[in-house]
């Protein structure tokens, strides 16, 4: 593997690589699949995070990541694309609408994400939690992985989420320790570690995931630092992407990682224990997110064995 440090330290443009050309795939199901989003008056992290593979999930795999409590965070982290702002008020009805879309649309695993609720108490944990327990009575075969922020780093908060027992609790890492503070807005490292420790401590049995972006300026010991940083507070499953600029206000791109090293990184964090780790150029948090929680469900079962 090439050395892991930045190619550039200066805020010039970097060509992006051939392999991060994106497959357009717009055939009926991606059609029928956003035209049942704008009916049922939904948002997917897929569209508002400019996900790469929202071609691939939609019109292949018949997959989306919804996003709940509005599509305005009450963050600004200078990675996201995410609208930024004050947020409408809670809508209740939102967790059924959801469930009625999965059920629809006859899913095998739905991941459910939330913009940073930091105007209310529970940090949005209550919606999150009802969301969960809506779609098992509608769609008791659907697997249900859920995608909090840290909801202010409030146990109770955590509780209430984790008592709905989801099939996968998801928050990511984002960054090294270095970074944070300059890339995630409101958020810590530390606080992020201690989120996903403190659910595997309420539900053991539930595997935990995170996901972490490079080309930011991190080095190759640091993004070791964070593998054994997640295993050493139980967390499971490891997502490896790059960090895509969004938009010109954004932080820019210090390296492109070829296929190679993804290969090589996502080869490291099977060796440090994790149950699956998904590593690529293209990867994001919710991809193959389904393979993810079979792979987990799989080693967990040989465990108990």
């Amino acid at each position: 593997m090439s050395s892991c440090k930045p190619t550039n330290t200066k805020q010039e443009h970097i060509r992006k690589p051939d392999w991060l050309k994106i497959k357009l795939n717009t055939n009926d199901e991606y059609r029928g699949l956003k035209k049942l989003m704008r009916e049922k008056n939904l948002h997917t992290v897929c569209e508002e995070a400019r996900c790469p593979n929202i071609h691939e999930c939609w019109g292949e795999r018949r997959t989306a990541t919804f996003m709940i409590l509005g599509d305005v965070c009450t963050r600004a982290c200078r990675f996201c694309a995410v609208k930024t702002g004050l947020p409408n008020e809670l809508d209740l009805a939102e967790p059924e609408r959801v469930a009625d879309s999965v059920q629809l649309m006859n899913l095998k695993h739905v991941v459910i994400t939330v913009v940073a609720r930091d105007d209310l108490k529970d940090g949005g944990s209550s919606v999150l939690a009802e969301t969960v327990r809506a779609i098992r009575r509608k769609s008791p075969q659907t697997s249900v992985e859920v995608l909090p922020s840290d909801m202010g780093g409030v146990e109770e908060n955590l509780r209430i989420l984790m008592d709905a027992k989801p099939d996968i609790l998801n928050h990511n890492i984002e960054t090294v320790r270095s970074l944070t503070k300059r890339v995630r807005a409101r958020a810590t490292y530390d606080r992020s570690l201690e989120f996903l420790r403190r659910s595997k401590e309420m539900q053991p049995d539930i595997p935990t995931k995170s996901s972490l972006m490079i080309g930011l300026g991190e080095t190759e010991e640091e993004i070791y630092e964070v593998m054994d940083d997640l295993r050493a507070n139980g967390v499971d499953i490891m997502t490896i992407g790059q960090y895509l600029q969004p938009t010109k206000k954004h932080l820019a791109v210090k390296k492109y990682y070829s296929p190679l090293e993804f290969g090589k990184l996502r080869k490291i964090a099977m060796s440090k224990g994790f149950s699956h780790c998904e590593a690529g150029p293209l990867v994001r948090s919710s991809y193959h997110a389904d393979e993810q929680v079979s792979a987990a469900t799989k080693q967990r079962q040989m465990l108990n064995q």
